[in-house]
């Protein structure tokens, strides 16, 4: 059987965490558009309030269902042993940890971004200067940003994982999945084509020792 760590969705969300830069620059820019409605504490709060607290409440009560993808999900009935022991993994203490640190260093971090926001007024110049709308454009960026963070922390919790606490676990059960995880999206039969799901799993496996 492939290994649990060839499973090709795990690699694509931990891929999406290379659009968290350009998520962030995104907000900076919104944030330069106009002058502050707000004081800095203000508009700060504002932003990580709506960019943090819905994918913080999501991942603390019932965690993203990672096999979704732009839209679609995998049916629950259709996982495998396999992908149902991966959902363990996702739905623990140690992931709500880590979405609480994960939203937090994001926090920290546009705090110290935004010192660059004067400096990249001039970038943003020939937008129309409606300060309100680049604040709501940048919380969305935000949010963005946290999603394409919080997803791959979760992924990467799962792919240190040792073989031997994976082989332990038990499948989770349909219901469980289904009570237990938010799944987004249109539910579908598939996500991936097989054929891709081959390659990938083949290129994983021919790289381990």
């Amino acid at each position: 059987m492939p290994s649990f760590r060839s499973d090709p969705i795990l690699w694509i969300h931990i891929a999406g965490l290379a659009t968290l830069p350009f998520f962030l620059v995104l907000c900076l820019l919104f944030l330069a558009i106009g002058e502050p409605l707000f004081p800095v504490w203000g508009e700060l709060l504002l932003v990580a309030t709506v960019g943090v607290t819905p994918l913080l409440w999501m991942q603390l009560r019932r965690p993203f269902y990672i096999y979704s993808l732009l839209g679609i999900a995998l049916k629950p009935e259709n996982l495998t042993e396999q992908q149902r022991k991966i959902l363990c993994l996702i739905n623990t203490k140690l992931n709500r940890v880590l979405s609480l640190v994960a939203a937090i260093i994001l926090t920290v971090i546009l705090w110290q971004l935004y010192k660059v926001v004067p400096h990249l007024q001039h970038l943003v110049s020939f937008l129309p200067q409606w300060h309100g709308l680049g604040l709501l454009l940048a919380a969305l960026a935000f949010l963005a940003s946290n999603l394409f963070l919080q997803v791959p922390v979760s992924v990467a919790r799962i792919l240190v994982t040792n073989d031997t606490e994976f082989a332990a676990l038990e499948p989770l059960s349909l219901e469980n999945i289904k009570h237990n995880f938010t799944i987004l999206g249109v539910q579908v039969n598939q996500i991936l084509p097989r054929l891709f799901q081959s390659f990938i799993g083949s290129n994983r496996n021919s790289q381990q020792p």
